[in-house]
């Protein structure tokens, strides 16, 4: 146990509330910052839990589908104050983006002819190009540690980007990979997983090291199948609705079923998951223009919030284009799309976390990646790059390559990446450098 000064009081559910409220407002920098801000506030200001409670809740997040930083906060949520702490932190990490990507997603729509708003989305694209290559980079700094996951995450690149294969089937593909080579050559697939040991101490913490696990805490087998029953209950009730008012191959009822299985393919975080998207939003379904993808991606990226967040702006901009309820209803179509995608796409992590939860507060070991896992996320560099030559192929050359080269936006990527990559600039001041240089460039070229 930390010996260093006295344990905080007990935190009261209205004052986790407004904390949580205060973190999805302020959650900007993707998961690593995201995660980063909790363990800021809740480890080293406010000792709510010790580093080691922290980081053993992180790394059960970090082996499961889904944006760990928001099932992270609803991991500790639920460890304060029992399943409706849970709901609450989970539900207020996701609600401020939805609504400002509602928004702003509405203000493309209606207004990105506008040169104004055309010339900031003209700088902001070659941003995000840049920014997708560094999370390439990012992830495969720390996932590709031998040749033996190098050579898979080469596979998945030819895979997708040459062979066109369904980003599903790369992903069992690399699982398989995973499982084999953890049971053949078990060296070379230990090295995911986690965020190493906690060896800090910021003081006596409220759930403290050797504090006992609350009562809530504990593993039921009826409360397990509570959980799952309530869990089917609340995707199937909505998907039942959906498919009675308009339909199986209904574009409402298409887009919860697309989603759900995307917040089950999510391993590696939102990146991972954006070339299974484009796949089915751009390629399958047309819901959105790559043009459009790319600008989404820019407005998750400058949203608090998962990044994962994105699919809410693909609903909205499908059906604004296509209004279930005439043409006067565009906006509310694309709102209800945008809470419906939402729903299933974050409804998983929830019971992930208040499923599992009691099975992991039963051993305060360290969790790690298993090989699968390993594998997957070997695979995921090979398709963040490909996303990242895909969205460099459609911003340098917006007509296809038969058309002329967009020298202005190579410039501005360029200078992303040295933002990103030497002088180690935030995503939020590249974004916002970025578009008053293409603001400038769209207005005076």
């Amino acid at each position: 146990m930390s010996e260093v000064g006295e344990r905080p009081a007990p935190v009261g559910l209205l004052q986790a509330f407004w904390f949580w409220l205060k973190l999805g407002l302020i959650s900007f920098g993707g998961p690593a910052g995201q995660i980063a801000i909790m363990h800021q506030e809740l480890v080293e200001k406010r000792r709510w839990l010790s580093e080691r409670r922290f980081l053993h809740a992180l790394n059960y997040c970090m082996l499961l589908p889904g944006p760990e930083a928001q099932q992270l906060a609803t991991y500790i949520g639920w460890l304060l104050h029992r399943t409706w702490g849970g709901v609450i932190a989970g539900v207020l990490f996701v609600l401020p983006s939805l609504l400002i990507l509602i928004v702003l997603s509405w203000v493309y729509i209606a207004f990105g002819d506008v040169p104004l708003v055309a010339g900031i989305f003209y700088g902001i694209k070659p941003a995000v190009t840049a920014i997708v290559v560094q999370a390439a980079w990012r992830i495969g700094g720390r996932a590709l540690k031998n040749r033996w996951l190098w050579a898979i995450a080469a596979a998945a690149f030819v895979a997708i980007f040459v062979l066109q294969l369904p980003f599903p089937l790369i992903v069992l593909g690399a699982a398989l990979l995973g499982y084999l080579g953890g049971r053949l050559a078990p060296q070379h697939f230990a090295v995911g997983g986690g965020h190493g040991a906690a060896d800090k101490s910021y003081g006596a913490a409220l759930i403290d090291d050797d504090t006992p696990p609350p009562a809530h805490t504990r593993f039921r087998w009826s409360r397990l199948a509570l959980i799952l029953s309530a869990g089917a209950a609340l995707w199937l009730l909505p998907m039942g609705l959906l498919t009675a008012l308009f339909g199986w191959d209904g574009s409402l009822t298409q887009m919860g079923w697309f989603f759900t299985k995307a917040a089950l393919l999510t391993f590696g975080g939102a990146y991972a998951v954006l070339p299974y998207v484009y796949q089915g939003a751009i390629g399958h379904y047309g819901w959105v223009t790559p043009t459009q993808m790319i600008d989404g991606l820019a407005l998750g990226e400058t949203t608090p919030g998962p990044l994962i967040m994105v699919v809410a702006f693909v609903a909205f901009v499908g059906a604004y284009g296509q209004p279930l309820f005439g043409a006067d209803s565009a906006f509310v179509s694309g709102a209800l799309a945008a809470c419906l995608v939402t729903w299933f796409t974050f409804l998983p992590s929830f019971l992930f976390i208040l499923a599992g939860g009691p099975l992991v507060e039963s051993t305060h070991g360290e969790l790690k990646f298993t090989a699968p896992l390993t594998g997957i996320t070997a695979a995921v560099v090979g398709v963040i790059l490909n996303l990242a030559l895909f969205f460099g192929y459609h911003v340098l050359w917006p007509q296809g390559f038969a058309g002329r080269f967009d020298w202005p936006s190579a410039l501005i990527a360029l200078g992303a990446a040295l933002a990103l990559f030497m002088f180690k600039r935030g995503v939020i001041e590249t974004i916002a450098g970025c578009a008053l240089v293409g603001l400038a460039a769209h207005l005076l070229l």
